[in-house]
């Protein structure tokens, strides 16, 4: 008979308190068509799956049976992740330590952006919002200190967070993935009430979803839940008001979005994935591909968060080795790849491999974390680790800026990580990268590539000039710098830039 999607939440069953490997035969292979101009795709490290499958298990996991034959995994076991009360952590997360006003610019039609024209249903936005080719206030925000700003190289939604650890969101909302209730788009800053009670110590943004994650380390999804991305035991069209995920182990202290999956990492450095496998970027070792009715490929996806088991290494002659120990200290993510800095200052890259992004000199997708060699010798470790569509940076511990990928597809890619000469010298506060640009604040400064006119090197933002960028983030097309007011030359520095209040229906 064949197999279709579960749509229905996992059962919660009782634990026999030691948690449960998966069956290791989770592959579903799939002849079906391939995307167009896709890499080979390797089979991933065979001889680790039984490996992989011993190590799933988490003490106190909470087993939720999946459904059986005619829906969902055959025969699988989704863990729920849970730890007796008595044995969790206690934290208080600290937000970021920035301070100032939030700036523009970029393309703020939020339906437009990535898109030909303005879907039926937003036929009425259509003429909302305008290109910003220099920083702008937003008048809104008069007042508000603002400490993070979130977006991210798949949204045209963002989110900041204020000083008091408020979280505000704005742009497209088709997918309820501004928290606000309703999928009705925002054009400024609005506060979600439904967190009001809630301190926010940081946020990842999807293509289409959100994850905010509390002060004492409990995580709160909203948005696009189709590939399970939210981690709530489902799959829905859409989740418009914020929903804790389905994870009761260990406080979260880190998150990342992808463009329709999310990784978590809890306070004892294991790092949980859930959401759409298609290339291996959740690193279970599997694509979650299988051939449903009429001959479709169909995605397994992982409803619920999962641990990330197994981290590799490969040699020279193509032995895989398993990396013991590993212990994740940051998590960054792409449209569809992953990396992670361990405590060791190594760096981990998986999913799909395409334009070199993962940084092994090879564009095959790897299906689980397997160690970029450059980063792993005495001296030359990763101190922060950033993820654009298609690209990856580093930062390593003696401040130089590693890139690999392609910020630009049409253009050459860099299939290893290799310094950027253009900032050798800088010290880098703070990157992001959109689509197809990445502003780097350095001391004082703001680069990137902000002009009608494209570039491929590094360019100073003159806009920026005698502003102090504290932070910066990046949408699909459109940045956001957190610019420091505490001086009164700085302020009236701001106060020359223009405001913008967009019209609103």
């Amino acid at each position: 008979m064949p197999r279709r999607k579960a749509a229905a939440g996992p059962v919660w069953e009782a634990s026999s308190g030691n948690g449960t490997a998966r069956s290791a035969g989770r592959k579903r292979p799939g002849p079906g068509p391939r995307k167009r101009g896709r890499p080979e795709r390797g089979d991933g490290p065979r001889e680790l799956l039984l490996a992989a499958a011993e190590l799933d298990g988490t003490p106190g996991g909470k087993r939720a049976a999946r459904p059986g034959p005619g829906g969902g995994r055959a025969g699988g076991q989704a863990v729920i992740i849970s730890e007796p009360e008595h044995s969790k952590e206690r934290i208080k997360l600290e937000g970021s330590k920035c301070k100032g006003q939030l700036l523009i610019f970029g393309a703020t039609n939020w339906d437009l952006i990535g898109r030909k024209e303005v879907p039926k249903q937003q036929v009425a936005y259509r003429n909302l919002g305008q290109n910003l080719w220099g920083p702008h206030r937003y008048g809104c925000l008069s007042g508000i200190q603002v400490r993070t700003v979130v977006s991210g190289p798949c949204a045209a939604h963002s989110l900041l967070i204020t000083t008091e650890g408020k979280l505000w969101s704005w742009g497209r909302n088709e997918k309820g993935q501004l928290g606000h209730g309703d999928t009705k788009r925002v054009e400024a800053p609005k506060l979600i009430d439904v967190l009001g009670s809630e301190v926010i110590a940081s946020a990842a943004c999807g293509r289409n979803h959100t994850l905010a994650l509390t002060e004492s380390g409990s995580v709160f999804a909203f948005g696009e839940n189709k590939m399970g991305q939210l981690g709530l035991g489902n799959q829905t069209d859409a989740v418009p008001s914020p929903t804790q995920i389905m994870y009761n182990g260990q406080p979260i202290t880190k998150m990342a979005c992808g463009a329709e999956f999310s990784m978590i990492m809890d306070c004892k450095g294991n790092l949980y994935s859930f959401g759409c496998p298609e290339y291996g970027q959740l690193g279970h070792n599997s694509d979650g591909k299988f051939i449903a009715r009429a001959q479709r490929i169909e995605y397994d996806c992982e409803l619920v968060p999962r641990r990330v088991a197994i981290f590799i290494e490969k040699t020279k002659d193509g032995q895989i080795l398993p990396v013991p120990n590993v212990v994740v200290r940051d998590v960054a993510c792409g449209a569809n790849h992953t990396l992670v800095l361990d405590s060791q200052k190594r760096v981990f890259s998986w999913g799909f491999g395409g334009y070199g992004r993962l940084g092994h000199a090879e564009q095959k997708d790897e299906m689980v974390p397997r160690l970029v060699k450059l980063f792993d010798f005495p001296g030359r470790g990763a101190a922060q680790i950033y993820a654009g569509y298609t690209c990856s940076f580093a930062v390593s511990e003696t401040g130089g800026l590693f890139f690999w990928g392609a910020t630009n597809t049409s253009r050459e890619s860099t299939m290893y990580p290799k310094a950027v000469q253009d900032l050798c010298g800088w010290k880098i506060r703070s990157l992001a990268c959109g689509y197809v640009a990445a502003p780097v604040p350095g001391t004082g400064e703001g680069y990137g590539d902000h002009k009608p006119k494209s570039s491929t090197a590094a360019q100073e933002v003159k806009t920026l000039d005698g502003i102090y960028p504290e932070q910066v983030a990046m949408g699909y097309a459109h940045s956001l710098v957190i610019a420091r007011d505490e001086s009164e030359v700085e302020k009236e520095k701001l106060k020359k830039l223009p405001e913008y209040n967009p019209r609103t229906l």
